[in-house]
């Protein structure tokens, strides 16, 4: 493995969240320009656009989501 230090899991899950989401959005996205013939080079380049862009959101915005989660949801054991 890469030997990244667990404490900066969050960051990688980042990377990782943030890439497959933007992936999966930009193969979606890309799909009409497969009749034309450029959907590889529209797809990948509107990943990375959109990659960019998600990647800065994604970490600051991870803190946040994870505490909302957890207000949300109630320990098992409590009851």
């Amino acid at each position: 493995m890469l030997g990244i230090p667990r404490r900066y899991s969050h960051f990688v899950f980042a990377v990782i969240q943030s890439g497959l989401t933007c992936l999966v959005a930009a193969g979606i996205a890309s799909f009409p320009s497969l009749v034309l013939g450029n959907f590889l080079h529209n797809w990948l380049s509107s990943w990375l656009i959109a990659w960019a862009t998600m990647l800065p959101i994604v970490v600051l915005a991870a803190p946040a989501i994870r505490t909302l989660a957890f207000v949300l949801t109630r320990d098992e054991r409590a009851n």
